[in-house]
């Protein structure tokens, strides 16, 4: 069983399992447990890619570079999810975490992640960074909210989900923005990228229970509600296929910073 990091702060407690991709692997507000549980759930991290990449193909310049087809035919959510972190600070409040990057992304490089917990609200923050070689990457994270929260009231109703996007990205069959936007959101069930140039902002209602707002600077959000357990809202720093329609290219001066805060009220 792997060694997890415990962060408390009131009745919050965060439970991050940096061997395991260093995905938070549990968030309990007042012992309701926010977020869905299982090896591939919590809430994990995506670098240096975030959803989709066509094909699992990208270029840096001339080069061309060829990913592994986690989710045949694209390459998905990076590579920092499917390995170990190293710890680098940990306190009751605080722990921050360092990843090198490497095979089989074609670039060296370190992605640290800094998780703060305060008695109303969890800060993340995540950067990416290169000594040597520039390269394109993005940086977000991907939580799975359980639909209906548990704790010791019972049973919640389903969660409501609020959000006003300026657009949608369409998507095509193949699962990736075709480039075209649509300027509101269709009706869900989502897997989709939605466009909030002010910042992500999207409200999570628990009714009677709780209400949660994630929130970003980052300009990116991808809603999935396909699944009855769960519903992810993943702020993002570009959309699915980044790499290659929006390169945000990292260098040894510039490097990629993204910030979110999941904070949660009563009702």
């Amino acid at each position: 069983m792997s060694k997890q990091t415990r962060l408390t702060a009131g009745d919050a407690e965060l439970t991050i399992d940096p061997e395991n991709g260093c995905r938070i692997s549990g968030l309990r507000i007042g012992g309701a447990e926010l977020l869905r549980q299982g090896e591939h759930f919590g809430s994990f991290p995506m670098a240096p890619w975030c959803g989709r990449t066509a094909l699992g193909e990208f270029r840096n310049g001339g080069e061309k570079h060829q990913l592994p087809l986690n989710s045949p035919p694209h390459a998905i959510h990076g590579t920092v999810r499917e390995g170990a972190w190293r710890p680098a600070t940990a306190g009751e409040r605080s722990a921050s975490f360092t990843f090198e990057l490497g095979e089989p992304w074609p670039y060296a490089g370190t992605v640290t992640q800094v998780f703060e917990l305060a008695e109303d609200s969890l800060t993340m923050r995540m950067g990416v960074e290169t000594a040597a070689d520039s390269f394109p990457a993005q940086a977000g994270w991907h939580p799975w909210f359980n639909r209906v929260l548990d704790g010791p009231e019972g049973p919640s109703a389903p969660v409501r989900l609020d959000f006003s996007p300026a657009w949608q990205e369409e998507r095509g069959d193949d699962h990736l923005p075709t480039g075209r936007r649509i300027d509101h959101a269709l009706p869900g069930p989502w897997d989709d990228c939605f466009g909030m140039p002010d910042g992500v902002d999207v409200t999570l209602t628990w009714p009677e229970r709780l209400e949660v707002r994630v929130t970003s600077r980052a300009e990116w959000v991808v809603i999935y509600d396909e699944q009855d357990a769960a519903v992810c809202v993943e702020p993002q720093s570009g959309p699915p296929n980044g790499l290659n329609t929006l390169p945000r290219l990292v260098t040894p001066i510039d490097p990629l910073e993204i910030e979110a805060t999941i904070a949660w009220r009563r009702l």
